[in-house]
């Protein structure tokens, strides 16, 4: 045997293994570093939302204080020994600033469910009866704007393992939508349909509306948050709406052109919301070595 020849191949296997080695505990490093910085981040959101929320709700009470004060103030107002004309005047002052106040309850509500945890509590629940219940509900608004509300559903059962009240919020804010597009637009035919159909994994339920249509370069911007296609909008309505189809696993897609109306698209899946569960060793080793950065973080504060 050529013990050089040996020990020179056991050095080289050696040096491949420990280089292998050297390389796995990189990456290693690297997945760590990433998801300590995740961490980091979704920390810094969680104290960001709390702290939005809290700073919302404080400013909803005195919001309701003066809508209160301002009702109050109107009554003293019409029982007043004033001339007509200036109560007319204060009158209408007093509404003005009942309806900004309430515009900005409204935007914080908006706000208020777009920024707060979504908590579902999905049940095996037969969709048509969610959209019987909106259309049911929603069909005196689309009157109040002359718009023509349809249901088509199934003659069987839809069945998908959702939460009904989110949908039906998450639904609620597209008829909405639609409804105050072709009010604003003043659209001739005003016609809102709601579709549901069953398909082999997933069920879908169509908004379709006659209104002015969307242009294509503004199909994803307007899911965006703040972003409002009507005077006086939150431009949070639509994100809401996505955000409440994600969590349950599903999709929305808008079919739209300008002059030819849209059609809202929610794709929800039969089996429900995926629950979320660990990846690996690798995910396993990141909980462990994060949960003793951050106890021995508490421990130096």
């Amino acid at each position: 045997m050529d013990w050089g020849s040996f020990a020179l191949g056991a050095t080289a296997g050696g040096a491949a293994a420990l280089l292998v080695t050297a390389s796995l505990l990189t990456r290693r490093i690297v997945r760590l570093r990433a998801a300590e910085e995740r961490a980091r981040r979704q920390e810094r959101l969680a104290e960001l939302g709390s702290l939005t929320g809290g700073l919302a709700h404080e400013i909803k009470n005195p919001l309701s204080t003066i809508g209160l004060n301002v009702q109050l103030a109107s009554e003293a107002i019409n029982d007043s020994l004033l001339p007509d004309d200036e109560k007319a005047t204060l009158v209408r002052r007093v509404e003005t600033v009942n309806r900004e106040a309430s515009r900005l309850a409204n935007i914080l509500n908006d706000f208020l469910r777009f920024a707060g945890r979504v908590k579902l509590a999905p049940v095996d629940t037969d969709l048509r009866e969610v959209v019987d219940e909106l259309v049911d509900f929603y069909r005196p608004q689309c009157e109040l704007h002359r718009v023509v509300l349809r249901a088509d559903v199934p003659t069987s059962p839809v069945m998908a393992r959702v939460d009904p009240s989110l949908v039906k919020q998450a639904l609620l804010n597209l008829l909405i939508n639609a409804t105050q597009a072709m009010a604003a637009h003043d659209s001739a035919q005003r016609e809102l349909l709601v579709r549901l159909e069953a398909l082999p994994s997933d069920v879908a339920v169509h908004v379709i509306d006659t209104g002015p249509g969307i242009a294509a370069d503004k199909h994803a911007e307007i899911f965006r948050p703040y972003v409002s296609g009507r005077k006086g909008g939150s431009g949070l309505g639509l994100a809401v709406t996505r955000r409440i189809i994600e969590e349950h696993g599903g999709h929305i897609d808008v079919f739209s052109e300008p002059g030819k109306g849209s059609d809202f698209a929610v794709r929800l899946p039969i089996a429900g919301p995926r629950a979320t569960s660990g990846a690996g060793d690798d995910d396993d080793a990141r909980k462990t070595v994060l949960d003793r950065l951050f106890k021995r973080a508490e421990r130096a504060r």
